[in-house]
């Protein structure tokens, strides 16, 4: 006989207890969730937030600092080692010239606080190198469809898709409707889509525009400030000569009479006389001073975590970190980077290469010829090494695994962000000019025994 299972969840039950918590949980799909007026606020108040609180700002910017570095650099993997020394050499003086590494950081500090960042493909003729592709950066409120029909399917705020779900057109505001000289109007261009970069992080299926990536922090950082503010007060306050005027006669007792709230005048080093039957006593100001250290490093750390990001690069402080306790969260953080660098070499960088592409090889005479169709072209982009907390070690781990053939120098210079074979042809010619100038390689000196030692858990971290 069959018997039905009945089962349940406790974080399914509603009662008296948990009716408030849950009040704002809603089953609204993603585009719902971040319609046009949610996203207005939560950029407001991420920049709001960004711009006036420093652990704000510090963590956007090194977020930014981190992921783009002082800028990508392309290496192509075709059989013609010519031809991939001068796209790469073309490449990076374009690049350079119109400040790529500059604007890409600046895409990222907009997704932390904008939650998505847009760049138009554009042309500018008075680049000083043959391509003139450009970049054109926009704030994410431009890109609106003031006139959405509410029942089309195919749309959202400012971009148009297909059938398949592939975006055809964004719809972006030819003025900025934060400027002061904004004239109210609502007229915008439709934009193709081939020509415009959209770079967001998608939480959710059918995810279509970006919220903050700092938008869990939010409320965290108004309590920081708003505790900061109350500690700061109590402090002033016990610091203020301020004090209480009361009298220990009995109702219908023997004391002058005196004023309820009126404030007394007080000579600075002076003595006071007070009514008869009346004392002053000084407010004894309480502040929560034992406990501000801990409350600041607690909310920091769960900011730090919705954006992967350990304490001690949050608060730019690691005083209370050992060594290992700092090599952990430092691998945990910069794992979240290079899926970062992933994620920006799929949407951005490709997408810019492939318009340079489109428009060096239009130059006769400027990229080699007969290489091929040009998006088969396999090619990486390598981004700033992470330093290692000790290079000692690190060197010791590296040349290990290079012996038993574990590694590859590719490999190993790609996690130094530079190229091996450029690394190794500036290496055969300062060999090679030793060698003419008469001086012998040095062998490696032995380091000193203090050097080897391990370190243990209990010694402070100085990364």
């Amino acid at each position: 006989m069959w018997r039905a299972l009945l089962a349940r969840y406790d974080a399914a039950v509603t009662n008296e207890e948990n009716r408030r918590h849950w009040a704002a949980a809603d089953n609204l799909s993603a585009k719902s969730a971040n319609s046009p007026e949610v996203r207005r606020i939560l950029r407001s108040r991420a920049r709001y937030e960004v711009a006036n609180n420093s652990y704000a700002k510090g963590i956007v910017l090194t977020l930014a600092n981190y992921c783009i570095g002082t800028g990508p650099r392309l290496q192509m993997l075709l059989d013609n080692q010519e031809a991939n020394s001068r796209i790469e050499r073309e490449f990076a003086w374009w690049a350079k010239a119109i400040g790529l590494a500059e604007k890409l950081r600046t895409m990222r500090i907009a997704r932390a606080q904008d939650g998505e960042a847009f760049a138009i493909l554009t042309s500018n003729p008075r680049l000083p190198t043959p391509v003139k592709l450009d970049i054109k950066l926009i704030e994410a409120d431009q890109v609106t469809t003031p006139d959405l029909n509410p029942l089309a399917s195919n749309a959202v705020d400012g971009i148009v898709f297909d059938d398949y779900g592939n975006p055809v057109e964004y719809h972006i505001l030819k003025e900025h409707p934060g400027d002061f000289v904004w004239t109210g109007g609502m007229e915008y261009d439709r934009v193709p889509a081939e020509r415009v970069i959209h770079w967001f992080r998608m939480d959710r299926p059918g995810q279509v525009r970006g919220v903050p990536d700092i938008t869990p922090a939010l409320p965290l950082f108004a309590q920081l400030r708003r505790y900061t503010l109350a500690v700061i007060a109590a402090a002033e306050t016990a610091a203020t000569f301020a004090g209480i005027l009361y009298t220990d006669a009995p109702p219908g007792g023997e004391a002058e009479p005196a004023e309820p709230f009126d404030p007394i005048e007080l000579e600075p080093r002076a003595l006071l006389t007070m009514p008869g039957g009346w004392k002053m006593s000084q407010l004894e100001a309480q502040q929560p001073s034992t406990t501000y250290a801990e409350f600041k490093r607690e909310i920091l750390n769960e900011i730090a975590r919705c954006l992967e990001i350990p304490y001690n690069i949050a608060a730019c402080n690691s005083s209370n970190y050992n060594y290992a306790s700092g090599r952990l969260d430092h691998q945990t953080f910069f794992r979240s980077i290079r899926v970062e660098q992933t994620h920006l070499a799929e949407k951005v960088l490709d997408r810019i290469l492939s318009a340079w592409l489109d428009e060096a090889l239009m130059i006769e005479g400027y990229l080699p010829e007969d290489l091929g169709v040009y998006y088969e072209w396999p090619h990486i982009w390598f981004f700033d090494g992470l330093e290692h907390v000790d290079p000692q070690k690190e060197a010791a781990a590296q040349a290990l695994r290079l012996a038993n053939h574990t590694t590859t120098l590719a490999y190993e210079y790609a996690r130094q962000g530079r190229d091996w074979e450029e690394a190794l042809k500036q290496r055969a010619k300062e060999l090679a000019l030793m060698r003419e100038l008469g001086i012998a390689p040095g062998e490696a000196l032995a380091l000193p025994e203090e050097m080897n030692q391990e370190e243990t858990e209990e010694t402070p971290s100085e990364s």
